[in-house]
């Protein structure tokens, strides 16, 4: 049996693979939850964290020279009143983004709420 299409295997640069297994030892975290998160078979993953373990390269050499990331920007804003009174958290899994606000009068049910995510 043929097919029409042809199979390309997917590659990775050094610093996402590092990046990768470095979400894998956050705390409650799991191999296939990362892999899963970044559509990576989690096979591929564990013999990442295999190699990192064997202290084989997964990233460049660091040259030492400063390569800039984003354009010069102006400092954010001074925050409000209103937004130092809450808490403010960014989830991200993949391309979808939630963003929580919870009063800092709250902190103790804060800490609870989020205790229940990460389990």
């Amino acid at each position: 049996m043929t097919s029409d299409r042809t199979l390309t295997r997917r590659r990775y640069s050094a610093p996402a693979k590092a990046q990768i297994v470095a979400e894998c030892d956050i705390p409650g975290a799991t191999v296939a939850k990362v892999a899963m998160s970044h559509g990576i078979n989690a096979n591929v993953v564990h013999r990442w964290r295999q190699l990192a373990r064997q202290n084989k390269p997964l990233r460049p050499a660091n040259t030492g020279e400063f390569i800039p990331l984003l354009p010069v920007m102006a400092p954010p804003p001074a925050p409000t009143s209103a937004q130092l009174a809450d808490i403010r958290v960014e989830l991200r899994r993949g391309a979808l983004s939630l963003t929580v606000m919870w009063p800092v009068s709250c902190t103790t049910d804060f800490t609870a709420w989020t205790r229940g995510l990460l389990q």
